[in-house]
């Protein structure tokens, strides 16, 4: 065959595949559009070539149709969805941010506690030292443009008793004062409940009587305030039992008050100038009337000195501390005014290292060191006597012996009380401002002054410490130096002790004192 011919032939063939491969397709779109367009029959196509145009749109579909089946499609001007569900992420400023780099040292920060919270931590520290080398403030600009003062509002509760509920008691004889305000709240909401009774053993068998839950709240306050005056420690306790007895032993004033001015553990105890001499006696029995104070330089005690306890009804200095520095609040007077307790003793632990002597008979490279530890004991008296005792037996051997009867009395080591015979008598006294004797000199409330004998009679010593408190709740338990002087008699002079190694004391309570 001629080449044309041959040429025209395989034309005809490739027309003939091209018209069965479109008629194939055409039958199989068919279903796929529900029959809206009726095929052509394929005798009545044409059987020229067809144009260009159709095959070119038929091609971009079936790659458009490949395209969508292997891979989704993607949506580039749409922001990322996973990122928008972010709580509070701005994603506006995050995209419009993440195309520029931080050039301030606030836009380093920002960009510093967002690599931080993707779990960057590399990135995020050289970006937060970035940012300090070019202002050492910048987390206080970040603080006043992410959280302004403005946001944190306060809530304001209205300490008004008068606009108070019905249910509410009356605020007459309870007290709120110094309290922080979650406090005063959660006390508002007890003051609202009963006491609640025990439970029934079963569901079926009735709760059993509960008397003190019938009691009027008179009768109730009244039999607290008996608990109160024989054990106070027992008495506050009692805030554990219910959220009632919780709130009655808070904001019950009048028990305090009883508390405060009491004999048992309170003020009326206190003595805020000496009472009596050395030796246990009144000064108006003494024929001593008292040594100097020390640096303090203040005159001889004499018989016009001793005062008297102070009675419940003579309350007007009292009074008068408490609305100036306890508002009026007479719990918050009991715990933080400075006053010494009767019902334990007062220890400090000292220790300090000695070098030892190196053995003559064994060989050693290095010498031996001794830990020394001796013990401090002060216990005060109600009649304003104290006993002071430094020896190296252990608390427990010592305490139950500290008492009047044992001072100088036992001296043969067998007995129990041996350790006493080296404990000296004294006197103390408190100082506070408007009291006792020595009301115009300058002494701080909360000095104690502590006088004893000395080793030898010809001389005297005198200790003065400062209250303060140690632990989480505790309150006037520890005892600090101040000073430590010894007195000569027969030459009129001081001298001081150095107190390298004396550590402070510390109250221990002894139930075998009861109220001490």
């Amino acid at each position: 065959m001629e080449p044309g011919e041959r040429t025209e032939v395989e034309l005809d063939a490739f027309r003939r595949q091209w018209r069965q491969e479109v008629s194939a397709r055409s039958k199989r779109q068919e279903p796929a559009s529900g029959g809206s367009e009726p095929s052509r029959p394929a005798a009545r196509r044409k059987s020229t070539v067809p144009p260009p145009v159709p095959a070119t749109v038929i091609q971009r579909r079936e790659a458009h149709a490949e395209t969508d089946e292997v891979e989704p499609r993607s949506y580039h001007d749409l922001l990322d969805k996973e990122d928008d569900l972010r709580l509070g992420h701005d994603a506006l400023s995050r995209t419009a941010g993440s195309s520029k780099e931080p050039r301030s040292a606030l836009e380093h920060y920002e960009k510093a506690v967002e690599r931080e919270g993707q779990g960057s931590l590399g990135d995020s520290l050289k970006l937060y030292r970035k940012a300090f080398k070019l202002d050492d403030s910048v987390h206080e600009q970040y603080k006043r443009k992410h959280f302004p003062p403005a946001s944190f509002v306060p809530k304001h509760a209205s300490p008004n008793p008068s606009n108070a509920a019905v249910t509410v008691p009356n605020t007459a004889h309870h007290s709120l004062h110094g309290l922080p305000q979650s406090t005063s709240e959660l006390l508002d909401e007890f003051s609202k409940l009963s006491i609640p009774g025990a439970p029934p053993p079963t569901d079926a068998s009735p709760a059993p009587p509960c008397p003190i839950a019938e009691l009027p709240e008179e009768l109730l306050v009244n039999v607290l305030r008996w608990t109160a005056v024989t054990d106070v420690a027992s008495f506050v306790r009692l805030a554990q039992v219910c959220k009632r007895f919780a709130y009655l032993i808070v904001t019950e004033e009048q028990i305090w008050k009883r508390i405060a001015l009491g004999t048992e553990y309170g003020f009326a105890a206190m003595h805020y100038g000496y009472v009596c001499d050395l030796y246990g006696r009144a000064l108006e029995d003494s024929e001593e009337g008292g040594v100097p104070l020390g640096p303090a330089n203040h005159p001889p005690l004499d018989e016009a000195d001793s005062i008297a306890l102070p009675s419940a009804t003579n309350t007007d200095p009292t009074n008068d501390i408490l609305q100036r520095l306890y508002a009026s609040s007479w719990r918050q007077m009991f715990r933080c005014r400075p006053r010494l307790r009767f019902n334990g003793c007062y220890i400090s632990t000292c220790n300090y290292t000695r070098p030892g002597a190196a053995s003559t008979t064994s060989l050693t490279w290095g010498t031996p060191v001794h830990v020394v530890t001796y013990f401090r004991y002060l216990r005060f008296f109600r009649d304003g006597t104290a006993i002071s005792l430094l020896t190296t037996a252990e608390p427990a051997d010592v305490v139950h012996h500290l008492l009047k009867s044992n001072i100088h009395h036992h001296h043969h080591g067998a007995l129990p009380s041996a350790v006493m015979k080296d404990a000296l008598r004294g006197r103390w006294r408190l100082s506070g401002p408007g009291d006792g004797a020595h009301a115009g000199s300058d002494e701080a409330e909360g000095d104690v002054h502590v006088e004893t004998e000395g080793v030898v009679p010809k001389y005297m010593w005198k200790m003065q410490f400062v209250l303060g408190s140690a632990g989480k709740g505790a309150r006037n338990n520890r005892l600090s130096w101040k000073g430590f002087w010894s007195y000569n008699r027969q030459t009129d002079d001081w001298g001081e002790f150095g107190l390298k190694n004396d550590k402070p004391f510390y109250w221990s309570r002894v139930r075998s004192y009861g109220l001490g």
